[in-house]
């Protein structure tokens, strides 16, 4: 398995009026791109800006930021040629495979919006497994839940600045020595999946378990309603016995967003699970539910959070009546 480490600049529309950006919010102008081999040495490179056919104008911001001009990008190749050449380049002449990987989880989203704009195939039938760098960085050497920039990484490593930051190019390769330094076996076992493309039905939802947790992306549903009936979406089985758990705290939202419920396993103790209710391209919607183990004083924590939120949905109620 050889691993892909990208990055990519965009722009975006000097307007929020424009219409433009309903279609296409973010262009993609540049990509940068450096392959590892299953050693974690770098065996190959991939650099190429490209040529605007959305937006004319550069945004001040991007502009200020990556130091790219429009005069510099009149000439280079269109997305879908140079997107053709990485995607080729990826996976090499004996075609093989590959794990993308990133830092933070948006530059996977935008190029599949780019490439469906541009009247590419997906990359995948459904989520997308990849490296999330960012978050690799933080479960090896923090706290497992901040999100610091790749220069802090960088700095943290003691590694050498030799290419400019916020340029794909420096960015990918400072990503690919981040990730050469992780070598947790814990950390590198986290892949993280892209949802641009989801589950197509119930056979293809995704069901990974890790060192300590349990995730399960849906396929879509029509509306909110319709997820949060479903019985898998639902379900609070024992992600190491495999059996179902009879739930001790009730499913609950305290936003309408997130739901939280508690069961008890006989053989592992208490399962906490989270329902995270995310909106898919098309407006329909998904969930993302994790499963973990927690002591008895983080259930009784759960159980102080839903009475928190019927609390306050009887002062609602109250202030409407």
């Amino acid at each position: 398995m050889n691993y892909v480490v990208l990055d990519l600049e965009w722009n975006q529309a000097a307007d929020s009026a424009d219409e433009r950006s309903r279609m296409l919010t973010f262009e993609i102008i540049e990509i940068g791109a450096v392959k590892l081999n299953s050693r974690m040495e770098v065996i190959g490179r991939f650099h190429e800006l490209i040529r605007p056919q959305v937006y004319e104008q550069m945004h001040r911001i991007t502009e200020r930021l990556i130091h790219i001009h429009m005069s510099q990008l009149s000439e280079c190749r269109t997305f879908r040629e140079v997107a053709d050449d990485f995607l080729r380049w990826c996976g090499g002449e004996k075609k093989e495979p590959y794990l993308f990987g990133t830092w933070g989880p948006m530059d996977l989203t935008e190029l599949q919006r780019n490439m469906r704009f541009f009247g590419m195939d997906p990359l995948s039938e459904g989520p997308l497994r990849f490296y999330d760098i960012q978050k690799l960085f933080s479960i090896a050497y923090e706290d497992g839940k901040s999100r610091r920039s790749l220069e802090y990484a960088v700095d943290y490593l003691g590694l050498e600045k030799e290419k400019q930051f916020h340029r794909a190019q420096g960015d990918a390769a400072y990503a690919a020595k981040v990730l050469q330094h992780i070598k947790d076996p814990a950390a590198l076992q986290r892949v993280s999946f892209d949802t641009y493309q989801l589950p197509r039905d119930h056979k293809s939802e995704v069901h990974v378990v890790f060192d300590s947790y349990a995730k399960y992306i849906s396929r879509p549903f029509p509306d909110k309603e319709e997820l949060m009936a479903d019985r898998e979406v639902l379900s609070t089985r024992c992600y190491l016995c495999h059996r179902n758990l009879r739930r001790k705290i009730r499913w609950f939202t305290p936003n309408g967003k997130h739901y939280y419920s508690v069961s008890y396993c006989d053989k592992h103790g208490f399962m906490k699970g989270k329902i995270r209710v995310r909106k898919a391209e098309d407006d329909r919607v998904y969930a993302v539910k994790t499963t973990k183990f927690i002591s008895p004083e983080e259930a009784q924590q759960v159980m102080r959070k839903k009475e928190r939120a019927g609390e306050i949905r009887r002062e609602r109620r109250r202030h409407h009546s």
